[in-house]
Formats: C-alpha cells, sequence, structure tokens
C-alpha cells in the first residue's frame, strides 16, 4: 500500500502565526508514521503572489513535513487568471517567485502500479505560455501511464459538478478543463484530490473518487458559499493506494483550531 499525505490551504507568513499551530500537529501525526508522498496542494503561503518572504516561510515550513514533498501553487502564491485574480495575475515573475522555493509546481511521480500527476491550475485559462505547457504534461502524463492507476492532484477543482458548468471563483475556469481531459477521461483515473475551496467533500464519479481536501488555516462564512456542501473543519487527509482503488482518511492530528475567516480578516485578507 502506498500512502499520501495531502495538505492544503495552509496560508502562512512569517508576519503572523495564524495557522501555524494547526500545521505542526499535522507534522508530528505523519511523522509517526511517515507517508511515501505528501501533496501540498497550493495556497501554502499568505500573500506569496505579492511577498516572496511568505513563500520562503511556507517552502521552509512544507519541507519539515515527513516524505517526499511535491507542492502545487495556489491563486495566493502565484497569482491566478485575471477573472479570479486582477490584481495578481500568474505571470513570469510570479512564478519564477515559486520556482525558487518550491521547484516547478508541477511533476509526475511513478509508484509501483500508480502515477501521481500534479498541475498548476493557476495557469489553466489565463493565457500565459506555461498554460500550454500544462498542458502537454496532462497528455503526456496521460498517455504513458500504461496500466498504473492514476492519482491527479490539483489547487482547483477541475469542476464542481460538471464538465460544462459556467465560471466561477472555486473551479478550473472552462477555458481551462480541455487541458485535464486526457487524465479526466483516462480509464486508469482513481483519484482526484483538491484544495482552494476550504471544504472537505468526496463523491464518486465512474471509477474515480473527487476529494475536496479541507484547508489547513481557515474556513469560510457559508453566505459565502452558496450551495456547496462539505465539512468547514481543518484538517489534512491521507490516501491510501491500493492495486484498483483508493481509500481517502482524514489524518488523526489531534485537535485543530477552526477559524473563520471573518474573524481574522484584517490579519489575512482585509476588504478594500
Amino acid at each position: 500500500m502506498i500512502t499520501i499525505l495531502q495538505v492544503t490551504d495552509t496560508h502562512l507568513s512569517p508576519r503572523s502565526d495564524l495557522f501555524r499551530a494547526n500545521v505542526e500537529r499535522v507534522r508530528a501525526a505523519a511523522a509517526a508514521s511517515p507517508p511515501d508522498l505528501v501533496l501540498a496542494t497550493g495556497d501554502l503561503s499568505l500573500d506569496g503572489a505579492d511577498r516572496e518572504e511568505d513563500l520562503a516561510f511556507a517552502a521552509e515550513t512544507c519541507r519539515g513535513l515527513p516524505g517526499r514533498l511535491l507542492a502545487l501553487p495556489g491563486n495566493h502564491d502565484t497569482g491566478s487568471d485575471a477573472w479570479l485574480m486582477p490584481h495578481q495575475t500568474v505571470n513570469d515573475l510570479r512564478l519564477a517567485r515559486w520556482q525558487r522555493h518550491f521547484g516547478p509546481g508541477c511533476g509526475v511521480i511513478d509508484l509501483p502500479g500508480w502515477r501521481v500527476v500534479g498541475l498548476n491550475t493557476e495557469v489553466l485559462g489565463s493565457g500565459h505560455a506555461e498554460e500550454a505547457a500544462q498542458a502537454g504534461l496532462a497528455a503526456e502524463a496521460a498517455s504513458g501511464a500504461g496500466t498504473r492507476r492514476i492519482a491527479l492532484f490539483l489547487h482547483r477543482p477541475p469542476f464542481l459538478e460538471h464538465m460544462d458548468e459556467p465560471w466561477n471563483a472555486w473551479s478550473v475556469p472552462p477555458a481551462g478543463r480541455a487541458a485535464l481531459a486526457p487524465l479526466l477521461d483516462h480509464p486508469g483515473l482513481r483519484l482526484v484530490a483538491s484544495g482552494h475551496i476550504h471544504l472537505h467533500r468526496a463523491v464518486r464519479r465512474g471509477a474515480a473518487s473527487h476529494v475536496w481536501a479541507p484547508a489547513l488555516s481557515f474556513y469560510c462564512d457559508p453566505r459565502d458559499q452558496p450551495g456547496l456542501p462539505g465539512s468547514r473543519a481543518p484538517g489534512a487527509l491521507l490516501h491510501r493506494l491500493h492495486a484498483d482503488g483508493v481509500e481517502t482518511v482524514l489524518l488523526d492530528a489531534g485537535p485543530l483550531a477552526a477559524v473563520c475567516i471573518e474573524d481574522v480578516r484584517d490579519r489575512t485578507y482585509p476588504r478594500g
């Protein structure tokens, strides 16, 4: 059995001690039985899109997690498409900052019987040159998987309910979804795991489990997420890869601090 620890949306900064205790509890719990791989699925920094010191602090913290690390950027790390982040659009400067501290922000890792694919969703639908590179990586990862089962990790989920849904703030924009089709349509796909929504939910679509991982930082006011189902409790996930399927459970890390964004907005993302 292969185990993957997924942590997401840690929103760390050297300027604030917010959320650090949750990450430390997860680190300590995971160290007792180290996973084969750690997937950090974005928004690891509080404001890495504009503050390199936030990226550096988040990278140092994530490297303290037990196991081989593959880190993927989120919109707060590198910016995103202009519809989601009009004041922090993804660009060469922001991507270079990320790469200095975390590496490429995407990758393919082959484990016995499995292919783990991590992609940078923040360039999808952006028009940036890296968008084509991500599409190429997805296509090559799918075509070369052979008989391996596939586990796909992203910051934003491909969609909330279906591929043809309109633009929303929570998933990959419609213009970027086609790049994911080779993996989403692959007969070996067994897991699609993402972050960004700050909700924990798992649904079955065909042979694959689509999982939204809980955030390790804050939860959103339900009024800001009308109609979105899931648990708002903080946590991290363990994905146990078996021969032909995945078992996903919450990591037992003891009590974690549940914080509503509105209670700490002045210290995180003040409005206006």
